[in-house]
Protein backbone atom coordinates (compact mmCIF):
# COMPACT_ATOMS: atom_id res chain seq x y z
CA UNK A 1 0.00 0.00 0.00
CA UNK A 2 1.39 3.63 -1.12
CA UNK A 3 0.20 6.40 0.38
CA UNK A 4 1.21 10.10 -0.53
CA UNK A 5 0.76 12.71 2.45
CA UNK A 6 1.34 16.71 1.47
CA UNK A 7 3.87 17.68 3.18
CA UNK A 8 5.90 20.93 4.92
CA UNK A 9 8.59 20.73 7.44
CA UNK A 10 7.74 16.79 8.68
CA UNK A 11 4.12 18.46 9.38
CA UNK A 12 1.01 17.66 7.03
CA UNK A 13 0.32 20.80 4.78
CA UNK A 14 -2.93 22.55 4.95
CA UNK A 15 -3.85 22.57 1.50
CA UNK A 16 -2.60 19.87 -0.89
CA UNK A 17 -1.94 22.60 -3.78
CA UNK A 18 0.36 24.70 -1.93
CA UNK A 19 2.57 22.26 -0.19
CA UNK A 20 5.98 22.29 -1.11
CA UNK A 21 6.61 18.71 -0.97
CA UNK A 22 5.11 15.01 -0.93
CA UNK A 23 5.84 12.32 1.31
CA UNK A 24 5.58 9.18 0.03
CA UNK A 25 5.15 5.96 2.36
CA UNK A 26 4.93 2.56 0.85
CA UNK A 27 3.79 -0.03 3.98
CA UNK A 28 3.40 -3.87 3.97
CA UNK A 29 2.74 -6.20 6.84
CA UNK A 30 1.99 -2.60 8.55
CA UNK A 31 6.02 -1.78 8.52
CA UNK A 32 7.30 0.99 6.71
CA UNK A 33 9.45 -0.01 3.86
CA UNK A 34 9.31 2.86 2.06
CA UNK A 35 9.43 6.99 2.55
CA UNK A 36 10.65 9.08 0.44
CA UNK A 37 10.29 13.15 -0.24
CA UNK A 38 9.64 14.38 -3.68
CA UNK A 39 8.92 18.18 -4.40
CA UNK A 40 5.39 19.23 -5.58
CA UNK A 41 5.85 19.30 -9.38
CA UNK A 42 3.80 21.88 -9.59
CA UNK A 43 0.00 23.26 -9.30
CA UNK A 44 -1.51 23.50 -12.73
CA UNK A 45 -4.81 21.97 -12.52
CA UNK A 46 -4.96 17.83 -12.02
CA UNK A 47 -0.84 18.06 -12.22
CA UNK A 48 -0.42 16.62 -8.44
CA UNK A 49 -3.41 13.76 -9.04
CA UNK A 50 -1.20 12.91 -12.18
CA UNK A 51 1.86 13.01 -10.31
CA UNK A 52 0.28 10.88 -7.20
CA UNK A 53 -1.17 8.25 -9.44
CA UNK A 54 2.42 8.09 -11.19
CA UNK A 55 4.14 7.18 -8.42
CA UNK A 56 1.48 4.31 -7.21
CA UNK A 57 0.32 5.88 -4.06
CA UNK A 58 -3.59 4.77 -3.61
CA UNK A 59 -4.30 6.97 -1.07
CA UNK A 60 -3.83 10.97 -0.62
CA UNK A 61 -3.57 12.45 3.08
CA UNK A 62 -4.20 16.35 3.34
CA UNK A 63 -5.37 19.05 5.91
CA UNK A 64 -7.98 20.17 2.67
CA UNK A 65 -8.25 20.17 -0.65
CA UNK A 66 -11.01 21.47 -3.00
CA UNK A 67 -13.69 19.05 -4.51
CA UNK A 68 -12.30 19.68 -8.17
CA UNK A 69 -8.91 18.21 -7.09
CA UNK A 70 -10.92 15.35 -4.90
CA UNK A 71 -12.57 14.49 -8.40
CA UNK A 72 -9.34 14.46 -10.30
CA UNK A 73 -7.69 11.93 -7.75
CA UNK A 74 -11.20 9.76 -7.70
CA UNK A 75 -10.41 9.39 -11.57
CA UNK A 76 -7.45 7.97 -10.48
CA UNK A 77 -8.74 4.90 -8.20
CA UNK A 78 -7.16 7.30 -5.59
CA UNK A 79 -8.97 7.98 -2.35
CA UNK A 80 -8.48 11.22 -0.25
CA UNK A 81 -8.50 11.79 3.15
CA UNK A 82 -8.58 15.76 4.57
CA UNK A 83 -8.88 16.72 7.45
CA UNK A 84 -5.72 15.58 8.76
CA UNK A 85 -2.74 17.58 10.57
CA UNK A 86 0.08 16.84 12.65
CA UNK A 87 3.45 15.59 11.90
CA UNK A 88 3.99 12.76 9.79
CA UNK A 89 4.97 10.48 11.84
CA UNK A 90 2.29 11.06 13.98
CA UNK A 91 0.21 10.46 11.30
CA UNK A 92 1.69 7.04 9.46
CA UNK A 93 1.44 5.53 13.31
CA UNK A 94 -2.30 6.00 13.15
CA UNK A 95 -2.10 4.43 9.81
CA UNK A 96 -0.44 1.99 10.79
CA UNK A 97 -2.84 1.84 14.06
CA UNK A 98 -5.77 1.97 12.07
CA UNK A 99 -6.79 4.97 14.17
CA UNK A 100 -6.71 7.28 11.40
CA UNK A 101 -9.87 9.37 10.78
CA UNK A 102 -10.31 11.65 8.06
CA UNK A 103 -12.45 14.88 8.85
CA UNK A 104 -13.90 18.15 7.31
CA UNK A 105 -11.50 19.74 4.44
CA UNK A 106 -8.97 22.49 6.42
CA UNK A 107 -9.16 24.55 3.11
CA UNK A 108 -12.46 23.95 2.05
CA UNK A 109 -14.57 26.84 0.67
CA UNK A 110 -17.35 27.51 3.10
CA UNK A 111 -15.50 25.22 5.89
CA UNK A 112 -16.28 26.56 9.51
CA UNK A 113 -19.75 27.60 7.96
CA UNK A 114 -21.71 27.37 10.78
CA UNK A 115 -19.25 29.41 13.08
CA UNK A 116 -20.07 32.50 13.94
CA UNK A 117 -21.99 34.41 11.15
CA UNK A 118 -23.19 32.47 8.25
CA UNK A 119 -21.11 32.97 4.78
CA UNK A 120 -23.51 35.32 2.88
CA UNK A 121 -24.55 33.79 -0.24
CA UNK A 122 -23.98 35.26 -3.57
CA UNK A 123 -24.63 34.66 -7.16
CA UNK A 124 -21.12 33.01 -7.38
CA UNK A 125 -22.67 30.52 -5.18
CA UNK A 126 -24.78 29.21 -7.82
CA UNK A 127 -22.19 29.44 -10.29
CA UNK A 128 -20.62 25.41 -10.07
CA UNK A 129 -18.58 25.72 -13.21
CA UNK A 130 -16.88 28.97 -11.39
CA UNK A 131 -12.85 27.79 -11.47
CA UNK A 132 -10.72 29.71 -8.68
CA UNK A 133 -7.15 30.41 -9.52
CA UNK A 134 -4.37 31.23 -6.82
Amino acid sequence: MKIAISTDSGNVCAHFGRAPEFTLVTIENNQVIEKEVLQNPGHSVGSIPEFVNQQGAKYMIAGGMGRRAEAFFNQYGIEVIVGISGKIDDVIKKILDGTLEGGESLCAPGGGKGYGVEKIHTDADDNHEHHHHD
